[in-house]
C-alpha cells in the first residue's frame, strides 16, 4: 500500500514553500521519526519527519523545487521495497476541478471558437487536457484576466503557480484592462500590495540574486504593515548611566562558568523594561480584529534577529516573570538557533510586542515597522554622550533614543506616550527591575 508524503504547513501563515533538500533517497528504508528532507518555510530552515514507516518509494518534487502548495505530494513511501505504484501521484492535493473530465470535451469542443473571443477561462481544458495549476494560480489567473493554457508552469511536474501568473500578468498589463467591469473589481484589491515594476529594463551591469522563500514573505507581509496599518511614532531619549552601571555591576557577581553564569546586555535589560511597562499598559500588548481588540494575556515579546536571508524574531515566552539572567541565557540560545535555522515554530510565531535593537551597529535613531498582527514595536537606537541640562546646567549624559512605533486603531497618542514615559522612568532608575 502507497502512502503520500505531503507537504506540510510548518506555520500558520504557510501557504507554500521550497523543498530545499531531500535527505533520503529512493529505495531508502524509512522508519518513524526519520528527518525525510528540510523545507525551507517563510520563517526558517525546517526538518520534515516520517510519521509512517516503509520505503520511499518515489519523490515526486526534487531538490531545489519552491512554490510547492502546502498539502501538495512531494513523495511517495510504500510498505514493501520495490512495490510498484499503480499511478503516478498528483503534483497537488486534490482541489476542486473546474469540469468533470468526462464532462469536459462536450462543454467545451463546440464553443471553442467563442471561448477564445469571450473572457479567459481559469480553470477548465486545454485541447481536452487537464491544466495543473495551484488553486491560488486559478484565482489569480481568473482576477487578472488570463487563460490558463496560454502559460508553461514552472512548477513541479509543469504545474502553474503564482509566479507564472505574475511574471505573465507584468506582460500582459494593458490587455487585461480590457477585461469586464466584474474581473477588473476583484482585481483591484490584490493589486495593492504587489511590488512596483520598474518603468524600464536595468540596463546597467548587475547581478541577479533570486528571492528566498522567506525574503519573499517579508516583503509581502512588510509592504501590507505599511498599506493597512496606521502607523504613527513616539520618541524618547532615555539617559542609561545608571542602566549601564547596573549591567556592569551585575555581569560583574556573575559565576566565571556553569549553567548559572550570565552576561547582561542592554538589549537583556530592554526586555525586561518593556515587559514591566506592558504589564502596566495591558493595552498596547494587543492586536486589532475587526470585531474586537485581543488583549493577550502573557508578555511575550519578539525579538528581531538578522540572519544571512533576511529576518527573524524568536519570542521571550512570558517575560515579565524572567529574572535577568533567565532572560539573557534565554535569548542567546534563542539567537543561536534562530541564525542556524533551527528554531521550533512555537519560538517565533506569535507574540504581542516586538524590539528592534540596532544600537550595536551605531545606529542613533530610525523607525521600525509593525509586526502584524502586534499593535507596536519599539525601534531602539545606540546609546551616546550627549548634552543634557540638569539642575540647570550642563552636563553630559549616554543618552538613548527609542522610537515606539503604534498602530493607531489600538494604541492612540495618550496610550503610547504613557507607555513611553513609564518605559523611561523604569530605564532611568533600573533597580526596580531587580524587585
Amino acid at each position: 500500500m502507497a502512502t503520500n508524503i505531503l507537504m506540510p504547513a510548518l506555520s500558520p501563515t504557510m501557504t507554500e514553500g521550497k523543498l530545499a533538500k531531500w535527505l533520503k533517497k529512493e529505495g531508502d528504508e524509512i522508519k518513524s521519526g526519520d528527518v525525510l528532507a528540510e523545507i525551507e518555510t517563510d520563517k526558517a530552515t525546517m526538518e520534515v519527519e516520517a510519521i509512517d514507516e516503509g520505503f520511499l518509494a518515489k519523490i515526486v518534487v526534487p531538490d531545489g523545487t519552491e512554490g510547492v502548495a502546502v498539502n501538495s505530494v512531494i513523495g511517495v513511501i510504500t510498505e514493501a521495497k520495490g512495490e510498484k505504484i499503480s499511478a503516478p501521484p498528483p503534483a497537488e492535493s486534490p482541489t476542486p476541478k473546474a469540469a468533470a473530465p468526462e464532462a469536459a470535451p462536450k462543454q467545451t469542443e463546440p464553443k471553442q471558437a467563442e471561448q477564445k473571443q469571450a473572457e479567459p477561462k481559469s480553470g477548465p481544458e486545454d485541447h481536452g487536457e487537464r491544466i495543473f495549476a495551484s488553486p491560488l494560480a486559478r484565482r489569480m489567473a481568473k482576477q487578472a484576466g488570463i487563460e490558463l493554457g496560454s502559460l508553461k508552469g514552472s512548477g513541479p511536474n509543469g504545474r502553474i503557480v503564482k509566479a507564472d501568473i505574475e511574471a505573465s500578468a507584468g506582460k500582459t498589463s494593458a490587455p487585461a484592462q480590457d477585461n469586464a467591469p466584474q474581473a477588473q473589481a476583484k482585481s483591484a484589491p490584490q493589486a495593492a500590495p504587489a511590488a512596483p515594476q520598474p518603468g524600464a529594463p536595468i540596463t546597467a551591469p548587475h547581478k541577479k540574486i533570486p528571492n528566498s522563500t522567506m525574503r519573499k514573505v517579508i516583503a509581502r507581509r512588510l509592504l501590507e504593515a505599511k498599506q493597512t496599518i496606521p502607523h504613527f511614532y513616539v520618541v524618547g531619549h532615555f539617559e542609561i548611566d545608571a542602566l549601564l552601571k547596573l549591567r556592569a555591576e551585575l555581569n560583574a557577581k556573575s559565576p566565571k562558568e556553569g549553567a548559572s553564569a550570565f552576561k547582561l546586555s542592554v538589549n537583556d535589560l530592554l526586555i525586561k523594561a518593556c515587559a514591566v511597562a506592558l504589564r502596566r499598559h495591558p493595552n498596547v500588548n494587543a492586536s486589532y480584529t475587526e470585531e474586537a481588540i485581543i488583549q493577550y494575556d502573557d508578555v511575550d515579546i519578539s525579538i528581531a534577529v538578522a540572519i544571512p536571508d533576511g529576518l527573524i524574531t524568536p519570542i521571550i515566552r512570558k517575560a515579565d516573570q524572567l529574572g535577568l539572567a533567565a532572560i539573557s541565557n534565554k535569548m542567546k540560545e534563542l539567537g543561536a538557533r534562530a541564525k542556524a535555522g533551527k528554531l521550533k515554530t512555537e519560538e517565533f510565531q506569535g507574540g504581542g510586542f516586538s524590539i528592534s535593537n540596532l544600537g550595536m551597529f551605531g545606529t542613533p535613531e530610525f523607525s521600525a515597522i509593525i509586526n502584524p498582527p502586534q499593535a507596536a514595536i519599539l525601534a531602539v537606537g545606540a546609546g551616546e554622550k550627549r548634552a543634557v541640562v540638569k539642575e540647570e546646567k550642563l552636563a553630559i549624559a549616554t543618552v538613548m533614543t527609542c522610537t515606539l512605533s503604534c498602530d493607531h486603531r489600538v494604541v492612540d497618542g495618550a496610550l503610547g506616550a504613557e507607555f513611553m514615559a513609564t518605559l523611561k522612568a523604569i530605564i532611568e532608575d533600573p533597580l526596580s527591575l531587580l524587585l
